[in-house]
């Protein structure tokens, strides 16, 4: 039987699983679908879980769940809030709706361009303070858009960050811009020996005016070998430690499947996709696209 493998997540010295379980999956579903595929992802090697308050009902469905087996799930929490005082509230509830003592990484989330850096200041402060204080072993920063990479560049150059998380797939690298853009974070991201999550693994094209059928604000590949040659062409991304799933939890077994039987693209298959991808409608700018 296969394994999902493991990848040293930079600094943070966690050998994470690089299928990350993305808790935006449990949004919207029953409490009793959250419990059976978040123990089904644990049982095929999933150590890592990404989650937020503002994923619906996630943080309630997969609450209960934790302290069982929090000895083994590295949790990387994220907040929104710009207000310091609001971020920390905010951690302080997800730390008791999770039954946490401290989570391992908590990140500024959705970081999309340097306006919205320079408004999160005070609250990325708060992270760092609370990092400090042993509320949280690490500290990151997250977004997607397609000013996000250049955004993710100036915060680690200006913030103690341990970890970025940000789009790693085709769609968003036919962009010039962003590929250009991402190829220098992930230099600097080595350079400080960063952890490095890509999320998008499965992303297609915007829904546009049709009523959405998945649970994720864009559309995302449905089939076994769509999904798989997007896991293999992320996972091929020099630097990139892991990918996080995508937010419908019927495709999460699909994207594990194929994590177990990675094997890297070749750069004719690259260039393929990318060439494909070029002509798929772009999912950004998220303020135009985003569904649900």
């Amino acid at each position: 039987m296969s394994e999902l493998a493991t990848r040293r997540l930079g600094r943070t010295g966690h050998s994470s699983s690089v299928v990350i379980l993305g808790g935006a999956a449990y949004a919207r579903v029953s409490p009793e679908v959250a419990e059976a595929s978040f123990h089904a992802a644990l049982d095929a090697g999933v150590n890592h879980l990404d989650i937020a308050p503002g994923y619906g009902a996630a943080e309630a469905n997969v609450g209960p769940h934790v302290p069982a087996v929090r000895h083994r799930l590295f949790i990387s929490e994220k907040s929104t809030r710009a207000n310091p005082d609001g971020l920390r509230a905010q951690m302080e509830h997800s730390l008791r709706t999770l039954g946490c003592d401290s989570f391992d990484v908590f990140q500024a989330h959705a970081v999309t361009d340097l306006a919205e850096l320079d408004r999160r200041g005070p609250a990325i402060e708060a992270i760092l303070k609370a990092r400090d204080e042993g509320l949280c072993r690490f500290v990151g920063v997250t977004g997607h858009d397609f000013g996000t990479a250049a955004a993710q560049l100036e915060a680690v150059r200006r913030y103690d960050l341990d970890t970025v998380m940000l789009p790693v797939y085709a769609g968003a690298l036919a962009n010039p811009q962003y590929a250009s853009d991402l190829a220098a974070l992930l230099d600097e991201a080595q350079r400080r020996d960063l952890g490095v999550m890509a999320i998008k693994v499965g992303a297609h094209q915007p829904w546009g005016d049709r009523t959405p059928t998945r649970g994720c604000w864009y559309e995302p590949f449905t089939d076994a070998e769509r999904l798989a040659r997007g896991v293999r062409f992320t996972l091929s991304t020099p630097g990139v430690h892991a990918c996080c799933s995508t937010g419908d939890v019927g495709i999460l077994p699909m994207l594990i499947e194929a994590a177990m039987h990675y094997t890297p693209m070749t750069p004719a298959e690259r260039d393929a996709l990318l060439t494909e991808a070029a002509e798929w409608p772009t999912i950004f700018p998220l303020a135009q696209h985003a569904k649900g």
